[in-house]
């Protein structure tokens, strides 16, 4: 058997390259890691809050499932208790959960006080009116006229339809409702 020398190269470049492209490759297979505890904390953060939404969720829909059945039944006291139902969900979201979902709690809200209007419990719709204003500074919901939520459930509830007729005008109110307003005015005055 022979036996083959190959001639010792005074040129290590190829070497290099070939171990480099070598080691290039093989980095691809390291695990990374991202943050150790740090990540599983906003792991742990993100599943409480997600959590917390679903029990809210869950809460909310009891509420709409009483109203359903109230408006079946026509039962006036089923829409005070959808509406303390939803009242009590968002009473019972945990402050670090506050900001989430902001739009769907606002209308799981407006919900719970249109329900004590339908109730005729009108003093706790006025309440729960400035509750969400408070709750929601500087942010409305709007029907589907156009006209804001908060315009129409303060005249609906007696708080804004003492206005003087130009500040009545400003409000954002649907045509309907503006008509029935100056409906009652006329017929209050003559």
């Amino acid at each position: 058997m022979e036996r083959f020398d190959f001639p010792p190269t005074k040129n290590k470049r190829p070497i290099r390259c070939l171990a480099a492209l070598v080691l290039i490759s093989l980095s691809g297979c390291l695990p990374a890691t991202t943050g150790g505890a740090e990540g599983i904390g906003f792991r742990q953060a993100r599943f409480e809050e997600i959590s917390a939404m679903r029990q809210y969720r869950d809460c909310v829909e009891d509420g709409y499932r009483v109203a359903e059945d109230a408006s079946r039944n026509q039962q006036s006291a089923g829409y005070r208790t959808s509406a303390r139902i939803i009242e009590n969900c968002e009473a019972e979201l945990a402050p670090d959960v506050q900001g989430l979902a902001q739009e769907e709690r606002m209308q799981a809200y407006a919900v719970s006080i249109l329900n004590y209007i339908k109730a005729g419990d009108i003093e706790k719709a006025q309440a729960n009116l400035n509750t969400f204003k408070d709750a929601y500074a500087g942010f409305d919901l709007y029907l589907p006229s156009g006209a804001s939520f908060i315009d129409t459930i303060g005249v609906l509830t007696g708080k804004s339809s003492a206005l003087p007729g130009a500040k009545m005008a400003m409000l954002n109110l649907s045509q309907d409702v503006r008509a029935e307003i100056q409906r009652a005015r006329f017929w209050m005055h003559n």
